[in-house]
C-alpha cells in the first residue's frame, strides 16, 4: 500500500498544486483537510498540478475532527520543526500517514502536544532558516519514505 500525505489547512495553491503532482509521481495518496486558504478551483492550484489532478489519488475532509475521526485507527507520524526526532528515523511502512501543517504555523498545538513520540522534523543545518517550504519539506519526507518501503 502507498504512503498517505495529510495536509492540514494548507494555504496556498501553488505549494498544494506541487504536493498534488509530487503525490501521484510517487503514488501516495494526498488527504486536503480544510478549511483551505484557497478554492480547489484556484488557477494557480490547477497550473501547479497542471493536468494530474484527475488522477490523484484524493480525500477531502471538513476538518481535522473529520480525518482524525475517519482515520483512529492509522498509524500516523507527524512532522513539525519543534520535532526532536530526525525524518529519517520514521519507521516507515506501508499505509503510513505523513502528517504536514499548514505553511505559516505548521501543525496545530494540540496535535504537537498530543504526540511527541511521534513527532519528526526535518534537520536544519542554519540558524537562519525557520522552516523548509511546505512542498520542500514534503518532498524530502516521501521520497526518504519510499526508500525504506520499497527495499
Amino acid at each position: 500500500m502507498p504512503l498517505n500525505i495529510v495536509l492540514i489547512e494548507p494555504e496556498i495553491p501553488n505549494n498544494t498544486g506541487n504536493i498534488g503532482r509530487l503525490a501521484l509521481a510517487s503514488g501516495a495518496n494526498l488527504h486536503l483537510v480544510k478549511p483551505f486558504g484557497f478554492k480547489i478551483d484556484n488557477s494557480r492550484l490547477k497550473r501547479a498540478g497542471l493536468d494530474y489532478w484527475k488522477h490523484l489519488n484524493i480525500s477531502y475532509y471538513e476538518n481535522t475532527e473529520a480525518f482524525f475521526k475517519i482515520h483512529k485507527t492509522a498509524n500516523m507520524v507527524f512532522l513539525s520543526s519543534h520535532g526532536t526526532k530526525d525524518h529519517w528515523d520514521i519507521p516507515f511502512q506501508d499505509n503510513l500517514f505523513l502528517v504536514f501543517g499548514k505553511e505559516s504555523v505548521g501543525l496545530p498545538k494540540s496535535l504537537t502536544e498530543k504526540h511527541p513520540d511521534k513527532l519528526f522534523k526535518i534537520p536544519l543545518f542554519s540558524e537562519h532558516v525557520r522552516s523548509l517550504n511546505l512542498a520542500n519539506a514534503v518532498s524530502i519526507v516521501i521520497y526518504e519514505g519510499l526508500k525504506h518501503v520499497n527495499h
